[in-house]
């Protein structure tokens, strides 16, 4: 049976991936109390995803890195290091006696770590032609040896609804198709846009025509 314990939760309207590093600003008088804890008792706190106005089932469980700045008022940068996933049992909109919300979750297991190499490769080809595409200076895995869904899952221009999707994913072989599936139906939609740019560019322009051959 699945282990289920309470941890304070920090909603916020982002997805974030585990070993992912998020730098926050901290300035609500309830998550000040929530990092001031944290950082006295070493304790993890939870980023659940805040979609739709509705706070969702799964999330992300932090640990404390760095108090970067702390200013006289409380408010404070924080570094932060994303542990894993859990899933919401319970949500409650505070916690007794504390300011802020929390929940009874429960830990997921990182399953099945193997990748599938030739989805790994094309993925990689779809990438470095999308940042080419977009002329985004961005640098792509360098192989496919390298390559982990959660680490690209921000960089392949995915909405916070499929970023959501993503993290709810158990296997990596399946969270590596899902966003091969999202790549292939966007990449032909970004060259379409691109060849419509340049053609507008053109308009105005001397063109040069290549001669065409006729047999009369």
């Amino acid at each position: 049976m699945a282990i289920q314990f309470q941890l304070p939760l920090f909603p916020l309207q982002m997805v974030v991936f585990p070993g992912e590093p998020v730098n926050l600003h901290i300035f609500e008088p309830r998550y000040k109390q929530l990092i001031n804890e944290v950082e006295t008792t070493n304790i993890t706190f939870g980023i659940p995803a805040f979609i739709d106005q509705k706070i969702m089932d799964f999330g992300t469980e932090m640990r404390l890195l760095q108090i970067v700045n702390k200013k006289p008022s409380g408010e404070m940068d924080i570094k932060t290091e994303a542990t894993g996933i859990f899933k919401i049992h319970d949500f409650y909109g505070q916690l007794v006696d504390k300011l802020y919300p929390g929940g009874v979750v429960e830990r997921l297991p990182q399953l099945d770590p193997e990748i599938d190499f030739n989805v790994a490769e094309e993925i990689l080809v779809l990438i470095t032609d999308l940042y080419q595409m977009l002329k985004i200076n961005k640098t792509p895995p360098q192989s496919a040896n390298e390559l982990r869904a959660y680490n690209i899952g921000h960089s392949v221009g995915m909405s916070i609804h499929q970023e959501y999707q993503l993290l709810t994913i158990e296997k990596e072989t399946d969270r590596q198709r899902f966003i091969l599936d999202h790549l292939r139906r966007i990449t032909p939609v970004v060259k379409q846009t691109e060849a419509m740019r340049k053609k507008i560019q053109m308009n105005g322009h001397f063109k040069n025509f290549d001669p065409l051959e006729f047999n009369l």
